[in-house]
């Protein structure tokens, strides 16, 4: 999608289509303050507004063509809800939504007015491009029946100083990276099984990183086993599909030796549960048990097309989970890469075995600041709906700069708990630990198990099951995967860049 400033008086603008936000009449001014000192507009919206053909309500929009007083060709209105709480979530959903609504239309390019009362121009910019860029996404891509493609090609923002052109060109760049990356890992863990096994996951990434600069090392289940990662094996033997160990390195010339920042994800290609099987309703689902694995991907694509003064690698554990004839099985103790024991209870709390040995891998190769992403537990859904990822850490200052970056970002995360009692109800009977801690505190005592790997090393992780996956289409955002925390993420290593 290109991307351009467009700073002509609303009535001079000419284009396919003008969206503009327009707010709950009943709760004060209807339009924003760019909006409403434009006659034209304030004259078109008060009727439609009277006659309830809108409303305000949140990402709701209607069409007027030929708008009388304007250049552009259609008006669209899009609910924005309050306008008291109308902040960069809500106009990032807005521009999410007048990409989505104008795009079935064969309408093609856009020009979309940000006007978020309050908040500042660089924040509002980002919003309105991470918003149109992630809408601007279909999960169609194996349908023999689908309609000539229909994209949004151009999209233009109106209403800020021309003054400060330099500046916001510089916050588009970055988030249109932001949301292209987020995009791109999207399309990774749509993919069904069967087309994004370990060994195609490695590829795509090692694609990646040769068309931006990374370097890229793929490993065997041979080099797995040489590494002494017997989490990570133990998972892997189910399975006739080889394992994959994918390590991503971005090294800037001239970048500081510390902070090294290493990114961990969950890269199960399917999960069955293995022995411990799943039910059967839902899970062909399981094919997104790797969005934590591609999301770090897209965070390296991201850091590398930035290209920020800062050292970051990432390492993804890759395999399915599957029950064949060489399966681990309940009761089995697994060595760890560290040389801690585990008691495998249920072979279906996999991904915290391959992270264990993700994550301790990471430490041999000098990150001196971890974060782990994994669709983990189900109890995390239980516990935050699909609303908030949990957030959890063992270093509260660290947490915190990932947590003020999620929210400057738009994502929710909330943090969890890791208070020591929780390790008694790991503390195995046969192994030093188990893996899992019976049926309360699900997702704290699977981040209690992660922790034991990640040591004194400033360690967060991100339980993303409740939220990586977007089960109805709403009008912001297309059904399947969401790419969810890779703004966040990438901000954070931004920010850790700049001091």
């Amino acid at each position: 999608m290109e991307i351009q400033l467009n700073f002509a008086p609303l009535e001079e603008i000419e284009a396919e289509a003008l969206a503009v936000v327009v707010f709950d009449k009943e709760k004060g001014e209807p339009l924003g303050p760019r909006a409403e000192q434009s006659e034209p507009l304030r004259r078109l919206v008060q009727p439609l507004l009277e006659s309830g053909e809108a409303s305000g309500k949140p990402y709701e929009a209607a069409m007027i063509h030929r708008p009388e007083g304007l250049k552009a060709r259609r008006l669209v209105l899009v609910g924005g809800g309050k306008r008291d709480r109308f902040g960069a979530v809500e106009l990032r959903r807005a521009a999410g939504a007048a990409a989505r609504f104008l795009r079935p239309k064969s309408i093609s390019q856009f020009v979309f007015l940000a006007d978020a009362p309050g908040l500042e121009p660089a924040a509002q910019a980002a919003a309105a491009v991470e918003g149109a860029v992630v809408a601007d996404f279909e999960a169609d891509k194996y349908k023999t029946e689908k309609k000539e493609q229909k994209r949004i090609e151009r999209l233009e923002l109106a209403g800020f100083d021309q003054a400060l052109e330099s500046r916001l060109s510089e916050t588009i760049h970055r988030s249109r990276i932001l949301a292209e990356s987020q995009n791109f890992a999207r399309d990774l863990i749509n993919e069904p099984s069967n087309r994004m096994t370990p060994t195609i996951l490695a590829e795509r990434a090692c694609l990646m990183a040769a068309e931006t600069g990374l370097e890229c090392e793929i490993f065997g289940r041979d080099k797995i086993e040489e590494l002494k990662m017997g989490a990570f094996a133990a998972v892997a033997r189910g399975s006739a599909e080889p394992p994959a160990l994918i390590v991503l390195r971005y090294t800037p010339a001239g970048a500081p030796e510390r902070p090294l920042l290493g990114f961990i994800g969950k890269g199960i290609t399917f999960d069955t549960g293995g022995i411990s099987i799943k039910p059967s309703e839902g899970m062909e689902k399981m094919k997104y048990d790797m969005a934590g694995g591609a999301s770090m991907i897209a965070v390296l694509r991201a850091i590398a097309l930035l290209r920020p003064p800062l050292k970051a690698m990432a390492v993804i554990a890759a395999t399915e989970n599957m029950p064949g004839g060489r399966a681990q099985k309940p009761g089995d103790i697994q060595v760890a890469m560290s040389g801690k024991t585990i008691e495998v209870v249920n072979t279906d709390a996999e991904g915290r075995l391959v992270l264990a040995d993700a994550l301790h891998y990471a430490k041999t190769l000098g990150c001196t600041h971890l974060v782990d992403a994994a669709t983990l537990t189900g109890a995390i859904a239980v516990a935050l709906a699909g609303v908030n990822l949990g957030a959890f850490g063992n270093d509260q200052a660290f947490l915190e700069q990932f947590l003020a970056a999620a929210r400057d970002c738009g994502e929710k995360a909330w943090p969890m708990p890791l208070d020591d009692e929780y390790r008694e109800l790991i503390r195995g009977h046969m192994a030093d630990i188990q893996n899992v801690g019976g049926r309360h505190g699900g997702a704290v005592t699977a981040a209690m198990f992660l922790k034991e790997f990640s040591g004194d090393t400033p360690w967060i992780h991100l339980d993303i099951a409740g939220t990586a996956w977007v089960d109805e289409a709403k009008a912001y955002i297309a059904k399947g995967a969401s790419g969810v925390a890779i703004r966040s993420l990438v901000t954070l290593a931004l920010r850790l860049a700049s001091g």
